[in-house]
């Protein structure tokens, strides 16, 4: 009888331990204790994944961020992220209306750690893939092809270019009129859509934009016809498809948003092109501003392999077509992407038979015409940003530039790096600084909202910056294209660099972040205007 009492409590004893945990698990003191090391636990088993995996730990959910702040900030939201800018009236007008500028709800730990955005932005996206696109070829003038990818809606019935509210007479978001704008989308260095691109796609359909995504020549599938790579700064061919994409719809007011490293040449179509650009704004989520420091600087090597991989997956791909021009084999062996780019783009026309003095004279003359300076391989690393670096042209750019990064970025160098002095001087260019993101993550807090928190602000921002526009314009401005008058005192420059030197070796790292070290604002606002440049 005592044998099968026992027995009977030894076959009740695990349910009565789960009520004894389902009672116990009800009293609020013992569920913050559970919590508190539940997430201890994760984050020591995290940490120990991250040694193995030789990712940076700058981060601790407890104790923040060990990295001091630079001081300079012209303002700050309270409690939300850092802007860094010189104190205009668009500056002010955006803090005023931009009201996701100040509200950014990021998660923290663990959904907000570093790499886990940014693994999660690169590869986990929207739960449903509905996003359609039609592509445009675009022949360029040295007759290589870039690819144009049109939104035109998704599986689940939902257009773009108008909203539903448009039926009844209402305007589009972010434009002058009822024409819908257009957003162009600029995606990483490597090329591919990435699914934080997508979900920025699928969010400015749902708001009235017309999306276009820009493939640069042998990315994407895009068909390549020359034995010839984009480098990392040419706007060349990003020129010659703004140029389309506005002919395409000439009414409507243009905007571009690069993610990660494709800001590498929108920067410099803005610096290129200075006020006579189509663009009417313009943003960079986790952008490279300083691309020789970028290239250079020690990269995680998951995330080193990672861009390698897609680098040399685009060279295998026309592995043929260059054997004649480069030596594939060494591009292929590097292990950084500074070896890889070095090797690409500043060696000599790899020719048996042909000497070095020689270089270049495959290409036809027109070709060459085309392509300007960038028809022969850069001479050395130095030379090639010269010509490349993202910011070389930055006192010519005449189209505000918002800015998004996050202080735990993985992929970046460390903030202390960021030319603070241009955000400083110049009217154009504003820096939104965040305690977390990672690289194109910016995760929200809420689990429920299946949005990204930079994709949220650079459409409200696009939106605030159109409304200022027209209030200017209304206010006695001309038509056209963005240009600015500042008269600082004591004749202090607000410009990075004077227009004669623009391109010379000053433009390089060292300079870039010591120069307008004294150029400080004394409360003076800065004149917008808006007139035709011809």
């Amino acid at each position: 009888m005592a044998l099968f009492v026992w027995q009977i409590l030894l076959c009740l004893f695990p349910w009565l331990l789960f009520l004894l945990l389902s009672v116990v698990l009800r009293w609020p003191v013992v569920c913050s204790w559970m919590e508190v090391a539940v997430r201890a636990a994760g984050w020591r088993l995290w940490m120990t994944m991250c040694l193995i995996l030789q990712l940076p730990l700058d981060r601790n959910p407890q104790t923040g961020t060990k990295e001091a702040r630079p001081p300079g900030t012209a303002f700050k939201t309270t409690g939300g992220p850092r802007f860094i800018c010189k104190p205009t009236t668009l500056a002010r007008y955006l803090l005023r209306y931009c009201g996701s500028l100040a509200r950014s709800r990021l998660a923290s730990w663990p959904r907000g750690d570093p790499h886990l955005q940014t693994l999660c932005s690169l590869m986990c996206g929207p739960h449903e893939d509905t996003l359609q696109f039609t592509r445009d070829h675009l022949v360029l003038r040295d007759g290589g092809i870039v690819a144009l990818d049109w939104a035109v809606g998704t599986r689940l019935g939902e257009g773009g270019g108008r909203r539903r509210s448009e039926g009844r007479g209402e305007k589009a978001l972010g434009c002058f009129s009822s024409t819908p704008p257009v957003l162009l989308l600029i995606p990483q260095y490597w090329g591919g859509m990435s699914n934080h691109l997508k979900a920025l796609c699928l969010l400015a359909l749902r708001q009235g934009f017309y999306v276009v995504v820009f493939h640069p020549r042998g990315t994407a599938g895009c068909p390549l016809t020359t034995t010839r790579l984009t480098e990392f700064g040419d706007p060349a061919d990003l020129e010659q498809a703004v140029v389309y994409v506005h002919s395409r719809h000439p009414s409507s007011a243009l905007v571009a948003v690069s993610e990660g490293s494709g800001s590498g040449i929108l920067l410099s179509y803005l610096g290129e092109k200075g006020s006579s650009s189509y663009l009417t704004a313009a943003a960079a989520i986790s952008p490279v501003l300083l691309g020789q420091v970028w290239f250079e600087a020690d990269m995680p090597p998951i995330y080193r392999w990672g861009a390698l991989f897609q680098r040399k997956q685009q060279l295998r791909r026309y592995e043929t077509s260059f054997r004649s021009i480069l030596d594939v084999d060494k591009a292929l062996s590097s292990p950084s992407l500074r070896e890889f780019e070095e090797t690409f783009f500043c060696a000599p026309p790899y020719v048996e038979g042909v000497s070095a003095s020689c270089q270049g004279s495959h290409l036809a003359p027109s070709v060459a015409w085309a392509l300007g300076e960038r028809a022969y391989p850069a001479t050395d690393w130095d030379n090639y940003w010269d010509r490349n670096e993202p910011l070389r042209d930055a006192d010519e750019v005449a189209v505000p530039v918002l800015c998004i990064c996050s202080w735990d970025d993985p992929l970046l160098p460390p903030a202390s790096t960021l030319p603070l002095p241009l955000f400083q001087s110049s009217p154009y260019f504003m820096l939104l600084m965040t305690e977390r993101g990672g690289h194109c993550g910016f995760t929200v807090e809420d689990q429920q909202e299946d949005r990204n928190w930079s994709h949220m602000v650079v459409l409200d921002y696009f939106k605030v910056v159109a409304d200022f526009l027209k209030v200017e314009e209304r206010d006695g401005g001309a038509r056209g294209s963005l240009v600015g008058e500042c008269n600082p005192p004591n004749n202090r420059s607000t410009t990075l660099t004077p227009p004669q030197r623009r391109r010379a070796a000053m433009l390089r790292r060292a300079r870039l972040q010591t120069q307008n070290q004294n150029c400080v604002e004394t409360g003076e606002e800065f004149k917008w205007k808006r007139s035709y440049t011809g």
